[in-house]
């Protein structure tokens, strides 16, 4: 490499590590499916790094064997992510592979005690193992709970009380991994979560969800959403969770695991000026539409009184794929479908 190229190379990761402190992540694998899986938010997005594509650079899996988050300060590309994913293929357990990193530090931004990681994996025998590290220098509040099969860390936060309701959602959610990776980020889905998107209202500004099945090749996920960035006063995990809704609803038949309740007619599609919602099935009282863009942010709503209504869509709405919910008087899902305009 020519040195001008070394030097350019350099200052671009220093200047894109500085600014990449990640903060709140869960790493986990499913003994009973052999899944691995990822989620984590933090208040940078894509375009507070380059273009990195936002937090889901903390992550990566190894299907069939663990995973990885490498954060809060790091360098992009995450040189001490792919290390410590090399350690894991050469057989060294969770722990093994934090002790190497932090003898083998390879960003050139920060050291070992401004790291933060979280490890998940199966011994060779396939039972799960787990462990997390914080160093000391971490932006606070910063910490990580471990247990057998997962680990959930994180930085700049609000408390430990963040990391505990992580931990307790994902643990008290039933269903598969991918359910309980986005019911533990939900559970830091509070204004602040990450400190500083406090005075925005908001937990985060990017957020991403991750699983690998077994026989999964790698960079080809069995699920894989990213929510690079959102517009302003959007919550990220709220638009991770719509694209996982509808991904659940594709991929295993109802939203969010829950069984469907009623059923709608949803004409014109592809819409016009007026999208008409008709329930079917059996009476449908106080439930509000809600029809978002693929960010999640909100473009219309009405709410529905159990006969069909008209929801008038905005004068210039641009054309593209859109996402129709509709939610009961408990704020849960239970229809989703896609709206072509």
């Amino acid at each position: 490499m020519k040195k001008q190229s070394l030097l350019f190379y350099f200052l671009f990761s220093f200047l894109a590590s500085s600014t990449a402190q990640d903060t709140f992540s869960i790493i986990a694998v499913d003994p009973a499916t052999g899944e691995v899986g990822g989620a984590g938010a933090s208040c940078i997005d894509t375009y507070d790094c380059n273009g990195c594509g936002g937090v889901i650079i903390i992550n990566n899996l190894l299907p069939g064997r663990g995973g990885m988050n490498s954060q809060a300060t790091v360098c992009i590309p995450n040189i001490n992510l792919n290390n410590g994913l090399n350690q894991l293929i050469a057989g060294l357990s969770p722990q093994e592979v934090l002790d190497w990193l932090l003898v083998n530090d390879g960003c050139i931004s920060g050291n070992v005690n401004t790291r933060q990681y979280g490890i998940a994996d199966f011994d060779p025998d396939g039972n799960p193992r787990a462990a997390g590290y914080t160093g000391a220098n971490c932006l606070n509040y910063a910490n990580h709970n471990t247990g057998d099969y997962y680990s959930i860390q994180g930085n700049i936060l609000l408390g430990q009380e963040i990391l505990d309701s992580m931990e307790q959602r994902f643990l008290n959610t039933e269903g598969p991994l991918a359910k309980r990776l986005m019911a533990a980020l939900q559970g830091a889905n509070v204004p602040g979560a990450d400190t500083r998107c406090l005075s925005a209202g908001i937990s985060s500004k990017s957020s991403f969800i991750r699983v690998a099945r077994p026989d999964d090749v790698n960079g080809n996920f069995y699920l894989e959403i990213n929510v690079p960035s959102v517009l302003p006063g959007v919550d990220p995990i709220d638009s991770l969770q719509t694209l996982f809704d509808e991904w659940y609803t594709t991929t295993l038949g109802t939203p969010s695991g829950l069984a469907p309740k009623v059923g709608f007619r949803v004409y014109p599609n592809p819409a016009g000026s007026e999208l008409y919602i008709e329930p079917v099935q059996i009476p449908v009282n106080d439930c509000q539409a809600r029809l978002l863009d693929m960010t999640g942010r909100l473009i219309a709503e009405c709410r529905l009184t159990g006969s069909k209504i008209a929801l008038a869509l905005p004068a210039g709405m641009p054309k593209g794929i859109y996402l129709l919910e509709i939610r009961d008087q408990a704020q849960q899902v239970i229809f989703t479908n896609k709206i072509a305009h």
